[in-house]
């Protein structure tokens, strides 16, 4: 089993879940889309597995900074990929697979138990 945790290292939510998987003794690789960036076929990817809601971060800093013109054009999937690509830091994190599948989006303790048994 392949864990692959994607998100920024200083995001505290990040934090909780790589803590949560270490502390349950679950080896996960890291991916910092904010150095290594992300894909538009892996955007894709995850939302054929997780709809762009789940996604789609409208509750962070990032997303207060847009213009209206940018949110706007965040509802329709493109314009979201588009600014996904642009501002990795739209994407709600962490986004958690297990082998290529998304597993999780944001970090739960119950859902991470659920998700990923001993």
């Amino acid at each position: 089993m392949e864990i692959l945790v994607y998100g920024i290292p200083n995001c505290d939510t990040v934090k909780k879940a790589r803590t949560w998987l270490s502390d349950h003794s679950h080896d996960y690789d890291f991916h910092d889309f904010k150095k290594a960036g992300v894909s538009e076929a892996l955007l894709n990817a995850w939302l054929k597995e997780v709809p762009l809601d789940t996604l789609l971060n409208r509750r962070g800093t990032t997303w207060r900074t847009l213009s209206d013109e940018q949110k706007a054009a965040a509802e329709q999937r493109d314009g979201a990929i588009a600014l996904m690509l642009e501002k990795p830091s739209i994407i709600k994190r962490p986004v958690v697979t297990v082998d290529g599948q998304v597993r999780a989006v944001g970090f739960t303790s119950d859902v991470y138990a659920a998700r990923f048994p001993a």
